[in-house]
């Protein structure tokens, strides 16, 4: 398909074994996890919704391979979005390395979302979400901006454990002193660490232990665990923690390590050994790794405003979500009007508080 710029098409892929040759160099560009090819092997393996096909759209300019857009097509055909999951931290396009100019990529993918009467796109940062914004504005598309989920983190530069433990809230710092002592004294309790691929095997049935015998709902993509962390260990991201007491595994976390930041992207314990805090005494040894062997320069919390988070990160990010919306077509033109329509009944709602507000 072609977009308005000559020298600029999009040609939609299905799968990744289809991509062109040329097109594999976009992956020594990923940024983050996120966005590297291990992790849309495991999405597009593990993590699809029934009936839904990927698009995995190849922007060319002047015939070179310029950016690609992982996108999913839901089973109707009609819902178009970007291919993320619900363990997705950030969305971030593959654009080709040295190139400076993004604007023609972005303009092209959004000439591309025509097609389709609304286009979701989130997990979006500031950069990626102005860039997706002015593409579409500039394909004559509405953009409606939303928040997506919040993520807590702390700056932990040049910081020892002691350190970082003394800004903690009182309570928690005692809960951690108290029974990381407690955890010290128990016979045949030990903490593993698996990163890489050496052994991790053994790790992921103790994650899934764990997480089998913890308070956590079903997962909707109960293969996609193991499929993460196996990617995150292909790519020496990994960092899965497994504190074990009398020989069964009490507790489970994987991070991942990337670029100085440590994120955590699953956490479980097994209730039946909830009277030693397990949760908080792995947190505790695996935050200490990070900062005093890994030096770690930040500590992400991942995805959403759990209450527990706010206790071990003091700060807040937004990422954010766009629909690209084509007004020239009836379902677009109806979710155009609700979403202005949801703006004035915020603002009434707003003004109306203020209204009510005693004078002081």
């Amino acid at each position: 398909m072609r977009s308005a710029e000559p020298d600029t098409r999009v040609e939609p892929y299905q799968s990744l074994d289809a991509l062109p040759a040329d097109a594999e160099p976009l992956f020594d560009a990923a940024t983050t996890f996120f966005s590297s090819r291990a992790w849309w092997e495991a999405v597009l393996a593990h993590a699809i919704p029934p009936g839904a096909q990927p698009r995995l759209l190849l922007v060319r300019s002047n015939g070179d391979a310029a950016a690609l857009f992982p996108m999913l097509l839901d089973s109707t055909g009609r819902g178009f979005r970007a291919l993320t999951t619900p363990y997705t931290c950030l969305y971030e396009p593959l654009i080709a390395s040295g190139r400076t100019d993004r604007t023609a990529s972005f303009m092209a993918f959004a000439q591309f979302c025509r097609s389709f009467p609304t286009t979701r796109l989130d997990a979006l940062n500031k950069v990626t979400e102005a860039d997706m914004s002015r593409g579409g504005k500039q394909a004559r598309l509405a953009v409606a901006r939303f928040h997506h989920f919040g993520a807590w983190h702390e700056n932990v530069a040049n910081l020892d454990w002691q350190t970082y433990l003394a800004r903690r809230p009182g309570m928690l710092r005692e809960t951690i002193r108290r029974r990381m002592r407690r955890a010290e004294r128990l016979a045949r309790a030990d903490f593993q660490l698996f990163q890489g691929t050496d052994n991790l095997a053994a790790g992921i049935i103790a994650f899934e232990t764990v997480y089998a015998r913890s308070w956590k709902e079903p997962e909707p993509y109960p293969n996609f665990n193991p499929a993460q962390i196996r990617a995150a260990g292909s790519i020496g991201v990994c960092r899965l923690g497994i504190w074990s007491i009398d020989g069964s595994p009490a507790a489970a976390q994987f991070w991942i390590v990337e670029h100085g930041r440590a994120t955590v992207l699953k956490l479980a314990h097994d209730e039946a050994f909830k009277a030693h805090s397990p949760g908080t005494v792995l947190t505790a040894w695996m935050i200490r790794h990070m900062i005093e062997h890994e030096h770690v320069t930040e500590l992400d919390f991942g995805r959403g405003d759990d209450t527990y988070k706010q206790l071990w990160a003091a700060n807040r990010r937004q990422l954010s979500g766009l629909l690209l919306i084509n007004p020239y077509r009836a379902r677009g033109l109806v979710v155009l009007a609700h979403h202005k329509l949801g703006r004035v009944r915020v603002r009434l709602r707003l003004a109306g508080r203020a209204c009510h507000d005693p004078v002081s």
